[in-house]
């Protein structure tokens, strides 16, 4: 066999006393490792490792035959593969997130002059922000500095300061199941999303955040099109005012030289309208009403409240105080929300009646034009001149009173909307930076969701590529997107209890994530790597596939829409200490945690059902949801992830039992031999291989006292801890 991109080790084992018979598949004269690859290796598993070896590497393999209850020989394949995702992602979200806190700093550095209070907060984002970067920055600069072959984190470097982005001990756990119809089980494994560095002295993130939840309740928070909108419309305002500001100058002129250009005048009632048009159109903008609503309704929650800044000035918090904006009393409870709308709408009606009085003494103009007798536009001439002292003199003056009253409606119109948009960028600003707590609190964040997101992705290709040919599981993609079902086998009790808070803001995060399949340019494995895109809070994962592939995919895909994640979290604390929690402590997080991911996942299943009712039929999945979490995620084409503190032992016991009850349920493992099996697994199987690569030694972390708290299910072999 001379597949270039796979590293097999292969673990034959038997009894001495029992060649022939024994469950697990050895080297003999039935079975020649000749016959064996070309059992195993068939075109579709060649097909697949094409596409995988773009995201696994470093692939370990054991191979075991079971007997089943009907005394048919039961061929498994287990596989263990790291991945270049584990560093290429993190890579990534370090650089976009590097990009938009330059963005932010450029954006609240264009705002005009400010009000001593929203000056403090521009300041104190710039200070944010910069201390963000200069962090980002170094642990890029570290992260560029490992090979590019390396593409594992071990567990004893979970707590290394420059690698908390990186997830710790990622692999793809895969089995599969020979047959007419080769079958594959995927389990992506990994430590628990956590920043080990920071310790968990305060507790994890969600304790964290909670503390700091008054900053992000003070804070409006807007989307990142409301601010990019505020900004064009800052743009939009600054240039037309000049232009409005100069058609006025120019009827002023008019007035007051009481002539009017012929060639001008035919054109210049069409660009007053369409100037005034666009000045109207960017006034008449939802957004600016209910930031001035926001604005108000801040200084009157704020009214008494003051707030020292980063650059040490001492302000009250009220940010209503902006040129263009009333200073509002703690009285002043009462707001008209029909105000902006007379506003603008008095812009248009000053434009208007300057029109249609242009009109009006264009008409006349040329009615005088049409005088024929010289005699008669002499003797009409000294009459206008007696009487007004020149031609439509009177008529011009009138102009005066309408430009100035166009001049003040804009001046009022652009100086609100100005402060309003100004309060949009900032607060967006603000929102995403400052309110979000200290920097450590945002680090931390930006670390447990770059460890999630690595897994997540990794889950998400190898999914599909196993679905490629599958067009319910495509058409259930653009459809209601993918399930990302993470299992936490942490307690409750201690450190662990920061580990997990830390998870789960991690993978809340995650369902702002969104996938798009699209063409790769070639089909080299650099090509094949997914890319990140976006900002924080909306970021997207581009997976390439190659064109010949691509092109076979439904159009509904092709076409490019969002497929979104839908992660949901259980815990199932294993351990001494999870056992004390049980007894004598508090479990609350852990019943929380799966009451809620338990109605998340019941949401999905509904959603399923309901925009793919064919799906429906054929895998009624509501009746596992209180039965069994990880078979409801095998049932909608979910991804499957499971994590301990370092996904070394406890881990092991957990996929490995998995991947027996999966050969007992699916495939009729005899049940005598389901203990053996699982023996075998975790005495000689890939999870003993993660233990050695990750500390140096063939023993799971357990000692006899600390397992007999644990479910017998969960104990490994004798021999093979200590």
């Amino acid at each position: 066999f001379k597949e270039p991109h796979i590293s097999l080790s292969l673990s034959i084992h038997g009894s001495i006393d029992d060649k022939e018979n024994s469950p697990m598949l050895r080297a003999g004269k039935t079975h020649s490792l000749q016959d064996m690859f070309l059992c195993f290796y068939d075109s579709s598993f060649l097909n697949l490792c094409v596409h995988v070896c773009a995201v696994l590497c470093a692939q370990v393999s054991k191979v075991y035959r079971f007997k089943t209850e009907d005394q048919r020989w039961l061929l498994v394949r287990e596989q263990m593969s790291e991945t270049p995702l584990s560093f290429s992602l993190p890579k990534q979200l370090l650089s976009l997130l590097i990009q938009e806190h330059t963005n932010r700093i450029q954006e609240v550095k264009e705002l005009s002059d400010l009000s001593p209070h929203w000056d403090g907060l521009r300041h104190d984002v710039i200070t944010h922000c910069n201390h963000m970067i200069g962090c980002y920055q170094e642990t890029l600069a570290e992260l560029e500095k490992v090979p590019a072959t390396s593409c594992f984190k071990s567990s004893t470097s979970k707590s290394d300061r420059h690698l908390q982005f990186v997830p710790t001990n990622l692999h793809s756990q895969r089995m599969e199941v020979t047959g007419p119809d080769s079958v594959w089980y995927d389990v992506i494994t990994f430590g628990a999303p956590a920043d080990h560095h920071q310790a968990f002295k305060h507790g994890g993130l969600k304790k964290l955040l909670n503390k700091h939840s008054n900053l992000r309740e003070s804070c409006v928070s807007y989307s990142q099109e409301e601010s990019s909108r505020a900004k064009e419309l800052l743009v939009g305002m600054a240039q037309l005012q000049p232009l409005v500001f100069g058609l006025a100058e120019e009827l002023l002129a008019i007035s007051q030289d009481r002539v009017l250009d012929t060639q001008k005048s035919d054109a210049f009632p069409s660009f007053v309208v369409h100037q005034a048009e666009q000045f109207v159109h960017v006034l008449k903008e939802e957004l600016v009403k209910s930031a001035l609503l926001e604005i108000h309704n801040q200084c009157i929650a704020n009214s008494n409240t003051s707030h020292v800044h980063s650059n040490g000035l001492l302000c009250e918090n009220c940010p209503a105080n902006q040129e263009g904006q009333q200073e509002v009393g703690p009285h002043d409870t009462e707001y008209d929300e029909e105000e902006w709308d007379r506003v603008w709408a008095n812009v248009g009606k000053s434009i208007n009646c300057i029109i249609a009085m242009v009109d009006r003494l264009q008409e006349q103009e040329q009615h005088h034009q049409t005088v024929t007798s010289p005699e008669q536009q002499e003797a009409a001439g000294e009459t206008n001149s007696q009487n007004t002292g020149g031609t439509g003199f009177t008529e011009w003056e009138h102009l005066l009173p309408l430009v100035v009253t166009l001049r003040d409606c804009v001046r009022e119109a652009v100086g609100k909307a100005r402060v309003a948009m100004t309060f949009v960028v900032l607060q967006g600003a603000v929102s995403g930076t400052v309110a979000q707590g200290p920097p450590q609190i945002a680090q931390r964040r930006h670390a447990v969701f770059s460890q999630g997101l690595s897994a997540v992705v990794c889950g998400f290709m190898l999914k599909l590529y196993g679905g490629l040919e599958d067009p319910d599981f495509l058409r259930q993609l653009h459809t209601v997107g993918v399930l990302a079902q993470f299992e936490s086998l942490l307690s409750t009790y201690g450190d662990e209890v920061g580990m997990l808070e830390d998870m789960e803001v991690s993978v809340a995060d995650l369902n702002r994530v969104a996938f798009i399949i699209t063409e790769a340019k070639t089909e080299q494995l650099e090509d094949l790597l997914p890319t990140l895109s976006g900002t924080w809070g909306s970021f997207i994962v581009e997976v390439p596939l190659p064109p010949e592939i691509f092109s076979s995919l439904p159009q509904e895909l092709k076409d490019g829409p969002l497929i979104r994640v839908d992660p949901v979290l259980f815990n199932i604390g294993i351990n001494q200490h999870q056992s004390l929690a049980e007894r004598f402590g508090d479990s609350s997080l852990q019943e929380r945690l799966n009451q809620q991911s338990c109605e998340r996942l019941r949401a999905y299943c509904n959603a399923l059902r309901d925009r793919l009712p064919d799906m429906g039929k054929t895998q009624p999945v509501e009746r596992f949801v209180c039965f069994c979490h990880m078979q409801v995620c095998r049932k909608v084409n979910g991804v499957r992830l499971t994590s301990c503190k370092s996904a070394k032992d406890r881990t092991a016991m957990s996929v490995t039992l998995e991947q027996c009850a999966l050969l007992r349920e699916q495939h009729t493992l005899s049940q005598q031999h389901f203990s053996t099996a699982l023996d075998c697994m975790r005495r000689e199987g890939c999870r003993m291989e993660n233990v050695q690569k990750n500390i140096g030694s063939r023993k799971f972390a357990f000692s006899g006292v600390q397992l007999l708290t644990f479910p017998k299910l969960y104990r490994p072999p004798d021999g093979s801890y200590g």
